[in-house]
């Protein structure tokens, strides 16, 4: 039988089972409350009755008046409609006869006493019927409640015991099964491909069944055919990996090493051919520049090694290895697709490199020191050359002589920043902390930067918090920061604009911002602006500068321990700020 008609038939016959508790629940549950019904309905509304004809005779003198005997003939032609027991007809008729000789008001009062006292033991008797009927029929009603409180209890334990069976024996039908496919399918992930299943039932499980003996013959035949091209492609990587220029080395989850090529032992100066399978611990011993590239936190560090003869540079690439999740733990509480196999360790030789940017470096220096002097004499001699007493110049040389004076006082400002540049590519910033008030290196840029701001006729218009406190900074060179955010301000401002210039506490760091009102610096360009070299592009209204002033700055202020950033919008403006830590006491 297939498994679908095992489930119908199953939940079948539990619906059917429920469905039979429910009708038999729902018949004794209807006569129990016909029961209280009748009792509620019929007797309960004669004893009403009687009393509210009792009622009119207490509140009334006799012969009854219209009213009063309206009120009772109401409640005596409701009781007429509702005799219910036997003897009960008969009463109601005397009492009747007894109403209608109450209403008689030319007999005596002896007689109309004599009416009152029938009408009063009819009553009496109807109400002794009706209070009989109810006693009788509570009986047969807790009767009744017992027979189907029997009842339903033989027939809810009778359910109970079928559907706890079913409950029981009727699970194990599927949960059997796939219990039996689970267990072969951890068995195949063990790569035991020699497991095999087997039903005796002729239905889905079966044809499950056959399917996976067929998948694990089919992944056991491809084990066997691939065994030798795994091995084959593996020498073929370790061949890669020992032919390589770069040290590499490869270490496993368990810390062991897993390959390491012949570059890296040379280099690491290892003795021992076979270092593959022990422990980084073990090869540290021997080895302490292999336990600083091990214990190294920061990747891209730069290594200074002695190979071949000379001082070689190294810079250090560090990779995660990690594979397919295969572990069949089913503890663990957070199941992830890949899981960490190890590091992979590079060594790459950045030597020619290295020494072609020191040449650089050493070239940029030593032009830049060589061309101060004669770019400083030819500021001097256009300066005499503008001085009357040298002699009156028309007013074509005199124009030359001013672009001549501003074209050296360029090369002069660019010549200068490609030698502080070779102090930064070389490390050999000089810094010279002392506390300072910040208001001290504001008011020094803000003078250097006056007479070109006058000639403009801007406005730089400062905003300086009360009682900043002092930062441990060097007062050149930052000063020298804000003088070139002040110029690149000035550069790009409009005629008679203002640029607003701030000083204030954020956190433990005291924050300089320049803000302009011009232009503006587009998104795309904002994040290179602190690379060396690059300019943002002009529409030749504004002289570009050498493309070194904001990477300079952005060097000088992360030596001090500071942050600098820019933040612009078009056709707004930019603002150009950075911080310095508060001086400790």
């Amino acid at each position: 039988m297939k498994v679908k008609n095992k489930l119908r038939l199953g939940f079948g016959f539990l619906f059917v089972v429920v469905l039979a508790f429910g009708i038999v629940s729902q018949f004794y549950i209807n006569e129990i409350f016909n029961s209280a019904k009748v009792i509620l309905k019929d007797n309960y509304e004669t004893l009403n009755y009687t009393k509210d004809m009792r009622t009119v005779l207490d509140e009334h003198d006799l012969p009854l008046n219209k009213v009063a005997a309206g009120q009772f003939n109401v409640q005596l032609v409701k009781e007429e409609h509702n005799i219910t027991e036997v003897g009960e007809l008969d009463a109601v008729k005397k009492l009747r006869n007894a109403f209608v000789g109450l209403q008689n008001d030319k007999t005596n009062l002896f007689i109309l006493k004599q009416h009152e006292r029938e009408a009063r033991e009819y009553l009496r008797k109807i109400d002794e019927m009706n209070m009989r009927a109810i006693v009788i029929k509570n009986e047969k009603a807790h009767q009744t409640v017992k027979n189907a409180s029997v009842f339903l209890e033989l027939a809810g334990t009778f359910v109970f015991l079928v559907l706890f069976s079913f409950s029981v024996n009727f699970p194990g039908i599927i949960s059997g099964p796939l219990n039996s496919l689970l267990e072969g399918i951890r068995e195949i992930s063990l790569k035991n491909y020699d497991q095999r299943i087997h039903f005796d039932k002729h239905d889905e499980f079966a044809e499950v069944a056959n399917a996976f003996n067929e998948m694990a013959r089919r992944l056991n035949d491809w084990e066997n055919s691939n065994l030798s091209k795994i091995m084959s492609e593996k020498r073929r990587i370790e061949t890669i990996i020992e032919q390589m220029h770069d040290a590499i080395i490869g270490i496993n989850e368990r810390q062991e090493i897993l390959f390491i090529n012949t570059t890296a032992k040379t280099i690491l100066g290892l003795n021992d051919d076979k270092p593959e399978g022990k422990t980084i611990s073990a090869i540290a011993k021997s080895s302490d520049l292999f336990k600083s590239i091990i214990e190294g936190e920061k990747t891209d560090k730069i290594f200074k090694i002695y190979a071949d003869g000379k001082d070689s540079h190294f810079q250090l690439e560090t990779r995660e290895i990690e594979v397919p999740n295969l572990s069949t733990n089913a503890d663990a509480p957070v199941i992830k697709a890949q899981k960490p196999a190890g590091k992979v360790y590079i060594l790459k030789n950045i030597t020619e490199f290295k020494e072609r940017d020191e040449a650089k470096s050493n070239f940029i220096a030593t032009i830049s020191h060589e061309l101060k002097t004669p770019i400083s004499a030819i500021k001097m001699s256009s300066k005499l050359l503008a001085d009357n007493r040298v002699g009156a110049l028309n007013d074509e040389q005199g124009q030359l002589v001013r672009q001549i004076t501003g074209d050296a006082e360029r090369l002069l400002k660019i010549t200068y920043e490609l030698l502080d540049l070779s102090q930064v590519e070389t490390g050999n910033i000089q810094l010279n902390f002392v506390p300072t008030q910040p208001k001290q290196i504001l008011e020094y840029a803000i003078k250097a930067v006056k007479f070109e701001a006058d000639q403009k006729g801007i406005i730089i218009d400062q905003n300086v918090q009360d009682k900043i406190p002092e930062v441990n900074a060097d007062v050149e060179k930052t000063a020298w920061v804000m003088i070139n955010f002040l110029s690149n301000a000035l550069r790009y401002s409009h005629t008679n604009a203002k640029i607003l210039v701030s000083v204030g506490v954020k956190k433990n760091m005291v924050e300089f911002a320049v803000q302009d009102f011009g232009k503006g610096i587009d998104a795309q360009y904002q994040a290179r602006l602190f690379d060396r070299y690059f300019q943002v592009p002009t529409d030749g209204q504004n002289k570009s500068g050498s493309g070194l002033g904001l990477a300079i700055s952005k060097e000088f202020i992360i030596a001090q321990g500071g942050e600098i950033k820019v933040e612009s919008e078009v056709g707004v403006g930019s603002r150009f700020s950075f911080t310095l830590p508060v001086a400790t006491v």
